[in-house]
């Protein structure tokens, strides 16, 4: 029995991949181990969306690869992304890689472990998307799981390599996504998140009109699922069914992440998104008005080639306007295979990168301003554990904050008969507001 060790970079849809294989390999009988110095076997799945991302895959890279000399490592393959992007320049310029799988070779997974004859030829790639009947191994807390509803993309997002990358949209059958959630519960996981390229583009590719609305009436009747949300949305896609399901259903957070990108219309129009601020702020009105409390985030893209400062300040109004509770900056990067990478209207970096810092500080001021209007309410809150920060701090999440991407709920006190464990609900006093995180007290 030899040791596998996984290293997953990236976004949650990559880790579904990497649990993917981690269950396929766990099921033919290798040992899995979180000790990279212990494992026989290391698989890196990389990320290559941006260029921070390709520096990480192949930092990575290099340091698992120094183990074949001073641990156990005998073996090491690279799979993800940055395999389908850059598969013949890995293949011949790191001959410390054994092995490469592209993100529709998810299933070859047992092949590059176990066959010693030039492995890091590909298999002809074919779409690929798990279902409910493929081995996985939950690398997240055993109370929370990703599920990957669809995969690939049918946008042609002018800065994005995406759907070069993983291919057109395709959703599972909404019976799969259902009976892989029961079987979830049975694990003990109370939240469910949604992920794809887009869920709410989700199962028209299938001929569902209300693809997501009806996926997600049928997960809230899952007994035993305290949660359910969905990440990734698209503006141009939020029904207003999807919107009476979410309002409707106590199960389904009242949370929305929706990337808007930018908010100029000439801008939106270069990346080949559409709309305009007017359609965006229209949007958010929508939901608001049917869900007056429903936690907002998005993602914006500073920098973006021919972004004048009158955008750029476009945008930080509609940011002040809007108020959202999350968001995400980006500083544009050209990707090689873009249509944004040929614009020759660059934003310098350094003003790209100080817009964005300007654009973090407001938002900063604005969601500890919301975080204030908390303070002294009683909320429910989903039980993480010990915090990272301090072995004297408990840290949990509120409906209206995702895993790993918004800010937590730390625990500084709770009453002395009180027996609490990860994946319990609690309810929380909230007695001081950060600009991400809260302080309370379990009540």
């Amino acid at each position: 029995m030899k040791k596998i060790g996984f290293v997953s970079l990236g976004c949650p849809k990559n880790l579904v991949d990497s649990e993917v294989m981690m269950g396929l390999v766990k099921e033919r009988g290798y040992e899995l181990t979180a000790d990279e110095h212990e494992a026989e076997i290391i698989v890196v799945n990389t990320c290559a969306f941006i260029n921070p991302a390709k520096e990480e895959s192949v930092d990575t890279i290099l340091e698992m690869a120094q183990l074949k000399q001073t641990g156990r490592c005998r073996k090491l393959i690279v799979t993800g992304c940055l395999v389908e992007r850059y598969r013949d320049v890995l293949v011949h310029e790191m001959p410390e890689i054994d092995a490469v799988l592209g993100t529709n070779e998810v299933e070859e997974i047992l092949r590059a472990c176990e066959d010693q004859a030039n492995p890091a030829r590909a298999v002809g790639p074919t779409p690929y998307l798990y279902d409910h009947t493929t081995p996985r191994v939950l690398s997240t807390p055993r109370y929370t799981a990703y599920i990957k509803i669809a995969e690939g993309c049918d946008h042609r997002c002018d800065f994005c390599v995406i759907p070069r990358l993983r291919g057109p949209m395709r959703s599972r059958r909404p019976e799969s996504v259902v009976e892989e959630a029961r079987r979830l519960v049975e694990q003990g996981v109370r939240e469910i998140v949604l992920v794809g390229q887009d869920t709410t583009h989700y199962g028209e590719d299938l001929g569902l009109r209300h693809g997501l609305a009806e996926l997600l009436k049928r997960l809230a009747r899952v007994d035993g699922l305290a949660w359910v949300r969905f990440m990734y949305g698209y503006p141009h896609h939020i029904s207003d069914e999807l919107l009476d399901v979410v309002a409707s259903e106590e199960t389904l957070c009242k949370y929305f992440d929706i990337p808007f990108q930018h908010v100029s219309q000439r801008i939106l129009h270069r990346m080949q998104r559409g709309g305009s601020r007017a359609a965006l702020e229209h949007l958010v009105e929508r939901i608001r008005r049917r869900i007056p409390h429903a936690a907002l985030r998005t993602s914006f893209i500073t920098g973006y080639p021919g972004e004048t400062e009158e955008e750029f300040q476009e945008l930080l109004d509609h940011v002040r306007q809007i108020q959202f509770d999350h968001v995400g900056v980006f500083v544009y990067s050209d990707e090689e295979g873009t249509g944004a990478s040929e614009h020759p209207d660059k934003v310098p970096r350094r003003i790209a990168q100080a817009r964005r810092r300007i654009l973090m500080q407001e938002q900063a001021r604005i969601s500890k301003q919301k975080n204030r209007q908390l303070v002294g309410q009683r909320r429910r809150v989903l039980l993480e554990g010990t915090s990272p920060e301090s072995e004297y701090l408990l840290q949990g999440r509120l409906e209206s904050q995702a895993p790993e991407i918004d800010g937590c709920v730390l625990i500084n006190e709770m009453p002395d008969d009180c027996a609490v464990e990860p994946g319990q609900f609690v309810t929380v006093q909230i007695t001081r507001a950060f600009a991400h995180d809260l302080l309370g007290r379990i009540v």
